[in-house]
C-alpha cells in the first residue's frame, strides 16, 4: 500500500528531476573530444616562398646617369642627344611646353601616340639648332579625353613621355 511519505518522496523526486531537466537544455551541443588535439600548431612566419640564391641588391647610381638637383630628369654620362627637362601642365587641355636641351643641330620629331604606339598628330618634324628650348604647341581638338605618349626623336634617339589629355 502506497503512504503519504511515499508519495511525498515521489513528488520530491519529481520536483528535483524537473529543476535538473529544465536547466539543461535540449538543443545543448556536446564538445567533440576526437578533434580536440594535445600537439602544438607550427607557426608559419610567412607566407612568402623564400628564394635561397645569390641576388645582388639594386643600388642606385649603377646604371650609367645621375639625377640633377630637380630628381626628375637624368642627365647623361654617354652622350646622349636630347635631354627632355620639362613637359607641362599635365594634365594637359589647351597647349603643352616642352623644356627640353639638344646637344648638336639636328632633326627635331615631336610626336603624340596613343597606347598602342599609333602616330595620332604630328606637332613638329623640323631642323633644330643645339642649346636649351622651350616650345610650345597647341593640342588639337580632335583629341579625345586620355592617357597618350609624348614621343621626342632627336638625331634617331627616341625619348617617350606620357602625358594626359583632358
Amino acid at each position: 500500500m502506497i503512504t503519504k511519505s511515499k508519495i511525498a518522496l515521489f513528488i520530491n523526486l519529481l520536483c528535483l528531476s524537473m529543476a535538473v531537466f529544465s536547466s539543461v537544455s535540449v538543443f545543448a551541443q556536446k564538445i567533440d573530444t576526437s578533434r580536440i588535439s594535445i600537439k602544438p600548431r607550427i607557426r608559419i612566419e610567412s607566407r612568402l616562398p623564400q628564394i635561397k640564391a645569390n641576388i645582388t641588391p639594386y643600388k642606385p647610381n649603377t646604371l650609367g646617369y645621375t639625377l640633377n638637383s630637380q630628381n626628375t630628369i637624368p642627365t647623361s654620362k654617354s652622350g646622349k642627344m636630347i635631354t627632355v627637362l620639362k613637359i607641362y601642365p599635365n594634365p594637359v587641355s589647351d597647349q603643352i611646353n616642352i623644356n627640353l636641351r639638344i646637344d648638336k643641330e639636328t632633326t627635331l620629331s615631336i610626336k603624340i601616340t596613343d597606347m598602342l604606339g599609333n602616330d595620332v598628330v604630328v606637332l613638329t618634324n623640323e631642323r633644330t639648332p643645339a642649346g636649351e628650348q622651350t616650345k610650345t604647341y597647341a593640342i588639337p581638338t580632335k583629341l579625345t579625353t586620355g592617357i597618350y605618349f609624348l614621343k621626342i626623336v632627336a638625331g634617331g634617339e627616341p625619348v617617350a613621355r606620357r602625358i594626359s589629355v583632358l
